[in-house]
């Protein structure tokens, strides 16, 4: 059904309003894919957690795998605005998928911008055509939202780096190729972290269990163990303590993109809803003619187009390089995953008992975009960093 969601919306609530012809092809493009691609297989992935790497290969034939990576490594170069278009039409096919594929470019961007030419272009073409597929390693067992209090030590011995530590929630973990690690070279604090660039089969590199999830099932997580690990100094990125900066940066981009994850989801439920509303009867009617539905559909429908108007406007402040960026980027993945969960929780209740089978893809929507609400800085956090913006003007 994916294919037809940009314009069964009806005028002013369609995703494609306000883009430009070179937006609208990108989108039209994403839309296939997700249509074709994605959602025949999206409920299979999900319960035999498969993760598609041969789909994901297919994406980033497309210019998926390195979005907005510069095109002399292989990226499309495009902007952050033109990306979370892209990822809100993927995530209509396949929610879980598009969220992964919206971590692996986050860590190609990342390599892309802060490593020197010869990380750049060692590093970036594999993973732009997602030959080689990347996992971002910051969180641990002991440190969530307190990032900066991070534990992972690496001891400079020569010319390499010995890695100790483990890291929890690792997407990819284990099946993934490309690690970039958050550690500790140097005391506590922020200023004491660095950023490492780790290849498997490394020797004392190991992953723990196989989680199991309430969604998110295409995706594999893992925690991610380094015992002893000898890590180049070769593939360090910028200079040791400049680690907690590159992951903030990336993280501002990675807000953006898994709101725009969550928008898809709830663009792909406001229409399963639409279409229930219209075929199921009660009481001899359909269930469209009831006014009570009539509004909350409404009102759901305009929740999106707030959500969506709110990632793109600060997609477009993070790409200018605005003062305001960080807060805008914080309050629309605030918003947004907030807004969108209660979008598909209502379209599920729309649905009766039926939106509780797994026959039925909304459920699905709902279980994979919960954790939205908690990665790349839990909710609360969000709310703490626009707080602190708005007190230290």
């Amino acid at each position: 059904f994916a294919g037809t969601i940009c314009t069964a919306l009806g005028l002013g609530v369609r995703s494609s309003a306000g883009l430009t012809e070179e937006q609208k092809e990108f989108q039209k493009v994403a839309f296939d894919f997700a249509a074709k691609e994605m959602a025949p297989h999206m409920a299979e992935w999900d319960e035999k957690e498969i993760f598609p790497v041969e789909t994901l290969r297919k994406a980033a034939q497309l210019g998926f795998g390195g979005i907005y990576v510069k095109p002399d490594v292989g990226g499309s170069g495009l902007s952050r605005l033109d990306t979370s278009i892209i990822f809100e039409a993927l995530s209509t096919g396949c929610t879980s998928t598009t969220a992964y594929i919206s971590i692996h470019n986050m860590c190609a961007w990342m390599i892309d911008t802060f490593g020197s030419e010869e990380q750049r272009h060692k590093f970036c073409p594999s993973l732009c055509s997602m030959e080689k597929l990347a996992s971002y390693c910051l969180t641990e067992p002991g440190s969530g939202s307190d990032a900066a209090s991070l534990l992972t030590s690496a001891r400079r011995k020569g010319d390499a780096y010995v890695l100790n530590g483990s890291k929890a929630f690792i997407s990819g973990g284990g099946d993934t190729d490309v690690y970039v690690v958050m550690c500790r070279t140097g005391g506590p604090g922020p200023k004491g972290i660095s950023c490492l660039v780790l290849e498997k089969g490394t020797p004392g590199l190991s992953f723990g269990k196989k989680e199991r999830k309430v969604g998110w099932n295409s995706q594999p997580t893992r925690a991610v163990i380094f015992e002893d690990c000898a890590v180049p100094v070769a593939n360090r990125l910028g200079a040791e303590g400049q680690g907690f900066g590159i992951a903030m940066k990336g993280l501002n981009g990675g807000r953006i993109n898994i709101a725009s994850c969550s928008l898809g989801a709830a663009h792909a439920s406001v229409l399963l809803a639409q279409e229930h509303l219209t075929v199921r009867k009660q009481f001899g009617e359909p269930l469209a003619s009831n006014q009570y539905l009539q509004f909350r559909l409404a009102e759901m429908a305009t929740r999106l187009v707030a959500a969506r108007l709110m990632v793109r406007n600060a997609a477009q402040a993070l790409q200018e390089g605005r003062e305001d960026a960080v807060a805008l980027c914080s309050m629309a993945k605030l918003f947004a995953t907030d807004e969108c969960f209660a979008i598909c929780n209502q379209a599920l209740q729309m649905h009766g008992g039926y939106g509780y089978l797994k026959d039925y893809a909304v459920q699905q929507f709902l279980r994979d975009i919960r954790v939205h609400q908690i990665l790349e800085g839990t909710n609360e956090v969000m709310r703490m960093i626009v707080a602190r913006s708005l007190l230290q003007e």
